[in-house]
């Protein structure tokens, strides 16, 4: 019977042979698949270096845009600050003119009392009405109006103007109005006066059937022009006495 003699088999192992190996598979494959997908681009009719500068001018688009925007946004800035200044301005404004305003209605009211005194004192200086009545006259319709005129202050000179009547009333059932001249027949609107103390007017007037007063109103007015005319109104009443 043979021997049987067992065979001594030898094997290198080297695994990072194996590693190399394999990375360098996976490079290859992956570099094929990207010259094929160049190549698939190309056939297409892709141009890489075209679409490379349409990128990048893309870029440069993008970033005069963003260049763009960020002056609009520092000019927005700066619209909204004139926009507040202005805001604040207008407020001021309002303010000092409605102090203005309001200092111009003080004086004009203090301008009015002072003018009020000054023509009330012209008045005193002048002349003013002292009585007033109306008494009957010779018929119905006939009536005398007697007026005394004084003047004020010290009588150191003689003074002079004219005196209006006008009666009010109603006429028909309307609102109506008769001047001297009318109350009188057609004489004259209005009564001359020139004294130093005082003086009386009797004028006699004859109201019209259809007419039926209700006030007299008596202007005096001096001739001196610088001084303000005295106008009282009267209701219609006949004197008992």
């Amino acid at each position: 019977m043979a021997e049987f003699s067992p065979k001594l088999v030898i094997r290198t192992y080297a695994p990072a042979r194996t590693w190399m190996v394999a990375i360098a598979l996976i490079v290859i494959a992956v570099l094929g698949a990207y010259l094929l997908f160049e190549y698939g681009r190309a056939r297409a009719g892709f141009d890489q270096l075209a679409a490379l500068r349409a990128r990048a001018e893309l870029r440069q688009e993008i970033q005069k845009k963003n260049e763009i925007i960020e002056q609009l946004r520092g000019d927005s800035a700066a619209l909204e600050t004139m926009r507040t200044s202005q805001v604040k301005e207008r407020a001021e404004l309002s303010r000092t003119i409605g102090e203005l305003q309001a200092e111009v209605a003080k004086q004009a009211q203090q301008l009015s009392f002072y003018q009020g005194i000054v023509v009330q004192s012209a008045n005193a200086a002048e002349v003013k009405l002292q009585q007033f009545r109306i008494g009957p006259g010779a018929t119905e319709r006939q009536f005398v109006v007697r007026l005394t005129l004084v003047q004020t202050g010290r009588p150191d000179r003689t003074v002079a103007g004219t005196v209006s009547v006008v009666a009010e009333g109603t006429r028909g059932g309307a609102p109506a109005t008769l001047d001297l001249g009318a109350l009188t027949g057609g004489g004259a609107g209005q009564l001359p006066f020139s004294f130093r103390y005082f003086e009386n007017l009797n004028p006699e007037i004859v109201i019209p059937a259809d007419f039926r007063p209700e006030r007299i109103t008596v202007e005096v007015r001096s001739s001196r022009r610088e001084v303000a005319p005295v106008t009282q109104t009267f209701i219609w009443a006949l004197d008992a006495a």
